[in-house]
């Protein structure tokens, strides 16, 4: 009797899912909050990784006086910030700290209730694996994102911008994991005998042409390459401005030349408008709602994309593009989910 008191065996595939489209929503502004550190230089500020004791931000003058001793101490601050007040280095701490604090709020999130519901005995059949999966990639992010900085504290002035990439893509992928997944329990709700839905070769292609984009996306805002050029649809007066710095192989050029980078990710987001216009129509025969989700993303996405080179990289358009951005991933998770339920 005690056992099946505390412990239910009865599953809740709509509470796990209103659960994890909460962690989805605090992926989200993470996700804006991580841009914004770019933007605003900040992502150097903490030069130590306390996991539990860096939760506490400095109190005093003398905490504070000794993080901004330690900031002193890197490349970015020695060859770049000399003469930084105190209140200037507040106020890069404050977004670095505050990106920092989100993602230790998301993993408690994640976990405590992950850990709720197993006890229950509450996670439906063949979703307890992937929970933990998707808890192991939380955690591996935290990894990287300290990786990421280290690569930042010895001989560069900023982050390597292909750790930045890694930082960003792994987060959008538990992101599509988590609304996936969430997704598929909403179907048990109506279907309690429901299948989950399986990845289309429609789906795939959506989402790896989409990844494309994502990926030089990130590789833009790690190389600064949205200051190339402040006009649209040329770049300086050229449609192809060639590389910044001549004689660099293709291959190299391509990754890490900041006018070609740039060049790359504002002409292949066309591809990617044809990609999810193709998944769009596919889906809109099952739920026309995802039809107009995916047409809104991306027509709003690539008018902050031109707002914001046009604007010479305005932090608050950056931050909504970046944004859009990840609501684009979540309206494509959701389209390829739709092409892919089984009936």
């Amino acid at each position: 009797m005690l056992q099946k008191t505390f412990f239910p065996s009865a599953t809740r595939p709509r509470a796990l899912a209103n659960w994890l489209f909460f962690v989805a929503a605090l992926i989200v502004l993470m996700v804006v909050i991580g841009g914004i550190t770019r933007l605003t230089e900040s992502g150097l500020s903490i030069t130590q990784w306390k996991p539990i004791s860096g939760i506490i931000p400095p109190l005093t003058d003398a905490q504070w006086q000794a993080e901004f001793a330690n900031y002193k101490r890197i490349p970015e601050y020695q060859q770049l910030n000399q003469g930084m007040t105190l209140a200037g280095f507040q106020s890069i701490f404050f977004w670095e700290y505050l990106h920092r604090l989100l993602g230790r709020l998301i993993g408690v999130a994640f976990a405590l209730p992950l850990l709720w519901f197993a006890l229950r005995r509450q996670i439906p059949r063949g979703y307890g694996w992937r929970l933990v999966a998707l808890l192991a990639l939380g955690a591996l992010q935290g990894a990287i994102g300290w990786w990421m900085v280290k690569s930042g504290l010895t001989v560069r002035t900023d982050v390597s911008h292909i750790r930045l990439a890694v930082h960003l893509l792994v987060a959008l992928f538990t992101l599509a994991g988590i609304v996936w997944t969430a997704l598929d329990l909403r179907t048990l709700i109506r279907k309690p005998r429901g299948r989950p839905a399986h990845l289309t070769a429609l789906g795939a292609f959506a989402g790896a042409i989409l990844f494309v984009q994502l990926l030089f996306g990130a590789l833009v805002a790690g190389l600064n390459a949205g200051l190339v050029t402040d006009q649209w649809p040329l770049m300086n007066g050229r449609f192809f401005p060639g590389a910044t710095v001549e004689g660099r192989p293709l291959f190299d050029a391509l990754f890490n030349d900041p006018a070609i980078v740039h060049f790359v990710h504002r002409w292949w987001a066309w591809v990617v408008v044809v990609a999810l216009i193709v998944l769009a129509r596919a889906a809109r025969g099952v739920d026309r709602r995802v039809s107009v989700a995916i047409h809104s993303a991306f027509g709003l996405q690539i008018l902050l994309g031109i707002a914001t080179v046009m604007s010479g990289m305005n932090i608050t358009l950056a931050a909504l593009h970046q944004l859009t951005g990840a609501l684009l991933v979540i309206a494509t998770v959701w389209g390829a989910h739709t092409v892919g339920r089984r009936r």
